[in-house]
């Protein structure tokens, strides 16, 4: 076979492992070529390809980022993107194409299925907002970087007696927030599933460091958003993609918990730290499995669908249960963590 493979969306650590796990199966195991397409669906737009073989994957499993590059280019909205992506499908005689991304890249595939390409998808993205899969790669590694910074935020705000802001990634779900916030022992999480009173959390603030000496860590993440009419917030910028510029709702909450309670409150804002460096161990791993799995779908012809772990088992689900709604963070599990944020 002849294997095509991108990354698309926003990097994250994990993405050449798994590049790395579908050159190795697909050349060794198989006997396959792999090209590899620069800059997600814009690299197959543009026919932007190079040979990728075990010595070019060399020594990259533990590399952050991506040797592919990435964009979140969508060839449905570029003008003749679908005709030239398909095109350069049909001029590079690919039997399969490897599409390694999130909710934007995979719906890309999906669609680009549905006209004939042979598409297999692998999903990747720190906000683990993909359905059809427990866990995606990049999820496990953001949230590690967040509890580190948040242990380091616990030991000054001991010091100082103060509220301390952190601002996490989360557009639109806050599974890195629970988690660390949990991971962390946060005193609040805020999250986009669940509109937050700032007021009502500034009361129970007080009338924690009211106790004593207290270190308040309060997590919160970027797409979270407040009860209507109760904090006003400015209108986000919006990227050439659509995409609202999220980032900056922690300095908003941190002001405001200074300004109702008194207390001195601190914001740390980790941004795209979240995405860079090294993939922790469970990430290296899990999309080592993710990428050799679609290879094999790939050779069974299971075309259209998404390659995702279940429990300690990789599966298959069709793209379009994958795409069709965000995965977010259910209420029975903000119900049932709730208490852990309190005291």
């Amino acid at each position: 076979m002849r294997i095509g493979v991108l990354t698309g969306g926003g990097d994250c650590p994990g993405l050449n492992a798994a590049i790395r796990a579908v050159v190795r199966k697909a050349t060794v195991s198989y006997g396959d070529e792999v090209v590899g397409f620069r800059d997600g669906w814009l690299g197959v737009v543009r026919d932007e390809a190079s040979p990728l073989d075990v010595e070019r994957c060399r020594g990259i499993l533990p590399r952050g980022g991506t040797i592919l590059g990435t964009s979140r280019a969508n060839p449905f909205k570029l003008d003749r993107g679908v005709d030239d992506a398909l095109a350069t499908v049909d001029r590079h005689g690919l039997d399969a194409l490897v599409a390694i991304g999130g909710e934007g890249t995979l719906s890309v595939a999906r669609r680009m299925a549905e006209l004939g390409v042979p598409v297999v998808g692998i999903p990747k993205t720190i906000d683990n907002d993909v359905n059809g899969t427990d866990v995606t790669i990049g999820f496990n590694t953001a949230v590690q970087i967040a509890v580190d910074a948040i242990d380091r935020l616990h030991t000054t705000a001991e010091s100082h007696d103060r509220v301390m802001v952190c601002e996490v990634m989360g557009r639109h779900v806050g599974w890195i927030a629970i988690h660390a916030g949990l991971a962390a022992g946060a005193a609040v999480v805020l999250v986009p599933e669940q509109p937050f009173d700032l007021a009502a959390t500034s009361d129970w603030l007080k009338r924690r460091h009211a106790k004593g000496r207290y270190a308040s860590i309060v997590v919160v993440a970027e797409g979270a958003k407040p009860v209507e009419g109760t904090l006003d917030l400015p209108a986000p910028e919006v990227d050439r993609y659509d995409h609202e510029r999220l980032g900056g709702i922690g300095s908003v909450v941190a002001a405001t918990i200074e300004r109702q309670t008194g207390l001195e409150s601190r914001v740390t804002i980790l941004g795209h730290v979240q995405r860079g460096g090294s993939p922790s161990a469970f990430d290296r791993v899990l999309a080592t499995r993710l990428g050799l799995a679609a290879v094999d779908s790939a050779h069974d012809k299971a075309f259209g669908t998404m390659v995702g772990i279940h429990g300690t088992e990789i599966g298959r689900v069709p793209l379009a249960e994958a795409v069709g709604e965000l995965k977010r963070v259910p209420a029975s599990l903000l119900e049932d963590l709730a208490h852990a944020f309190t005291g």
